[in-house]
Formats: structure tokens, sequence, C-alpha cells
């Protein structure tokens, strides 16, 4: 037909298989320009070229057949590019997860992986001022950051880096009480914001050097040399953050101190 390309032509043009332009014309995601009522060939316009290329790029890119309709479907250029931004913002976010996860197994499958060091300690009595809640593990990342970010514009005069205390339960059952706090002199109450006292404590210790990404396979060694040594947990772990994202955009200068709270178990449960 003339000024339009058949299903071949288009397909060769644009690198979509015919198999795939029939699919997309089925699913209404792109339509012919016209369709021969009598041999039911499809025909396509030359300025559909774009359409099916964009279609093309962001199908390669993870993003729903839905969510393609409504990008190409939506006149709103502003509204296109919100769209377009959210899923950008989705695969940041999944590439993150798959960086830590290649990370993580790195570290794991290292032929001779370096040997934690553990340290017993006894703490010292503390005040802090804390936001403490019953938080789901999905989003124990997102509550951390708002706790966080209401205690530090309420707190100024703190006297040593914050930490965070995290229950059992938060761990076995995806769901537990969560604490985080900063050392302070000052008591007070505001919003979550209560005063609290961290009483003194047997802690095992190493300090997880670098990234959070790994920071799994740190508590797995530390569990190790836990059991391997007779002991027994005796409440929430607690991490203290020595140098973290609040002192540094360099992750590789972080340092993060876990601390399992133990005592010597001298009769094994079963």
């Amino acid at each position: 037909m003339n000024g339009l390309l058949t299903i071949g032509e288009f397909s060769r043009i644009t690198h979509l298989s015919v198999k795939t332009l029939r699919r997309y014309h089925e699913s209404g995601l792109l339509e012919p320009a016209t369709v021969d009522e009598h041999s039911g060939y499809r025909y396509y316009a030359t300025d559909q070229v774009a359409t099916a290329q964009i279609i093309s790029r962001f199908r390669s890119m993870q993003m729903p057949e839905r969510e393609v309709r409504t990008i190409v479907t939506t006149p709103d250029p502003d509204a296109r590019a919100r769209l377009i931004t959210e899923h950008l913002t989705r695969l940041e976010r999944q590439l993150d997860d798959t960086r830590s996860a290649v990370a993580a197994l790195r570290r794991l499958l290292d032929p001779s992986p370096p040997t934690i060091e553990v340290d017993r300690v006894l703490t010292e009595q503390c005040s802090v001022a804390a936001v403490s809640e019953v938080v789901d593990a999905s989003e124990v990342l997102s509550w951390y950051s708002d706790a966080m970010a209401e205690i530090d514009s309420v707190v100024s005069d703190t006297t040593g880096p914050p930490g965070g205390l995290y229950d059992n339960e938060l761990f076995t059952e995806g769901r537990g009480v969560m604490t985080v706090y900063v050392p302070t002199a000052t008591a007070l109450s505001a919003n979550r914001i209560r005063p609290m006292t961290l009483h003194p404590t047997e802690l095992a210790v190493t300090v997880h050097q670098g990234p959070h990404d790994d920071i799994d396979v740190t508590y797995g060694a530390l569990g190790v040399y836990v059991e391997a040594n007779g002991l027994a947990i005796a409440g929430p772990v607690r991490e203290v953050y020595a140098v973290g994202p609040r002192d540094t955009e360099d992750s590789s200068r972080w340092r993060t101190e876990i601390g399992w709270p133990v005592f010597a178990a001298s009769t094994r449960m079963h």
C-alpha cells in the first residue's frame, strides 16, 4: 500500500520480530496504521518507527508492557517524564541490590576469606536519646533513616557515635523491636524520642569494614565464633556506627561495630 510498510518491512527497520509485532498488536501496545480487511495483512506508517523503537528500548529495560502502553499513550510530556523517572529509579534500586549480592557472594566464595577479630568487652553505662518501635524487617532501612533524622533534628550535644539495638525477633520472625540512638548527657523527650540508659553488657564485638552490602557475612562469622566458643546470646544485637554515612560518603572508610550480648552456655538446649 502506498506510503505504508508491510509488517516484514517494518520488522527489518525496527529490529522487532514479526512475532513480537503481532503480539504488540494483539495487546494494543502498538497497533498497525491499517489492517487489510480482506487479507488481514498489517501495514505500518513510517512515523511509527520511532514509537516502535521507544517501546523496544523500554522493554529491554524490563519495563512491563502495561507501563510502556501508558507512556506511549500519554500526551502530557511531564507525565511521561515522571513515569520514565519512576521506572529508572526502580532499575537503579535493582542494580544496587544486584551489586550488594555480588559483593557478598565474592566474599563468601573467596577461597581464603579473611578471619574476623573478636573482642570480649564489658560496656560502660551510657545515657542516650533513642527512638524505639516494632518494625518489619522490610522497613528497617527506611525506618532507620527517618528515626535518625528525627534524632539529629533535636539532639546536638552528642557524646559518642550513633548506634542501634536489634531484637532477635527482627531476624527470626521478620518483625521485632528496633532502637536507634545517639549518646547524650541531656535527657529529653520530643515526639518519638525518649531518654534511655544502656546498662553495662558483656559483648562479643567485631568490626565490619566498608559498605554494608555484605555485612550479613560478618554477622555470620561472628555467629560462628559465638557457637565455637560455647557462648549463648543474651539480648538484642548492638551496632555502633563508628564511621558511617553521616561522617563520609566514602563507604570504604565505614566502620560498623557489631556486638552480640553473650554469656557462657554451660548447658546446651536442644
